[in-house]
């Protein structure tokens, strides 16, 4: 039993089940550049895969907008006072209307992810250190990207598909074709390696890169007969995060169902 600073009581069960009712996880020699995916948590995109899909931010602004404004009422509220208690409850409700609301948008999205493909390689992070440095901390904590992964890891084991973190160190300045590095400033939002010449969107070279480092972490080559360009995308198919909001699954077109 909890209660929540919203005023709430919670109760929560566990439940105990036979890790044999778990579906099994495909072979390992069975993963392929076509059954897998490099997932790049994004700036400008919440995620953008290796395969060419990016999947937009979810909206937050009317809801920090308002915990703005009952959060400018509880300062003006005496401390200790039945009032400020109950703009205290108010301020914590909006609060958790946002966790709510991030996390139900997470299931959607990692759900999609683990019915689509055999095997989901994602960056792994130190948020905790991202949060300490410059930059939109706000987005970074309303990411909540370690809460991501970790439901993702879950949803995993739950559908039988391989979930696996790798180095997140280079992924973006790394060439996906050749390797070699190449300094890029935040702004600059496209990949073009000096040495090969190989030109795409950098968060597509980052994903590339991750769905490579993944096959290494199994102990799988990269298949030579599958060079990187025939399978980076020539445009992006984007998905909205509205979309996914209002009809549970990010859909790529209405022939192509993503994801109960």
């Amino acid at each position: 039993m909890k209660k929540e600073t919203t005023g709430d009581w919670f109760i929560s069960f566990g439940l105990e089940t036979d890790e044999g009712d778990l579906p099994e996880k495909p072979d390992v020699d069975s993963l392929n550049a076509d059954n897998s995916v490099g997932v790049d948590l994004g700036i400008l995109n919440y995620i953008h895969t290796s395969d060419g899909t990016t999947v937009d931010w979810i909206d937050l602004e009317d809801e920090y907008e308002r915990l703005y404004r009952e959060q400018r009422k509880l300062s003006r509220k005496e401390h200790g006072s039945n009032n400020y208690e109950n703009q205290r409850q108010a301020v914590a409700k909006v609060k958790r209307h946002i966790r709510q609301k991030v996390l139900d948008y997470q299931h959607k999205l990692t759900i999609w992810l683990v019915t689509e493909y055999d095997a989901v390689f994602v960056e792994d992070l130190n948020v905790a250190e991202m949060l300490q440095g410059d930059g939109n901390a706000r987005n970074k904590q309303a990411a909540a990207w370690r809460q991501f992964i970790t439901l993702l890891e879950y949803k995993g084991e739950l559908y039988g598909t391989h979930v696996v973190q790798v180095e997140a160190a280079g992924t973006t300045k790394e060439c996906a074709t050749c390797g070699v590095e190449t300094a890029k400033p935040i702004w600059v939002r496209e990949h073009s390696c000096p040495s090969c010449g190989f030109e795409c969107n950098r968060d597509a070279n980052a994903a590339m890169n991750i769905l490579q480092r993944g096959f290494a972490e199994l102990g799988l080559g990269w298949p030579e007969s599958t060079p990187v360009e025939t399978v980076l995308p020539t445009d992006t198919t984007r998905v909205s995060a509205k979309r996914v909001v209002e009809t549970g699954r990010p859909t790529l077109n209405e022939a192509t169902p993503v994801a109960e």
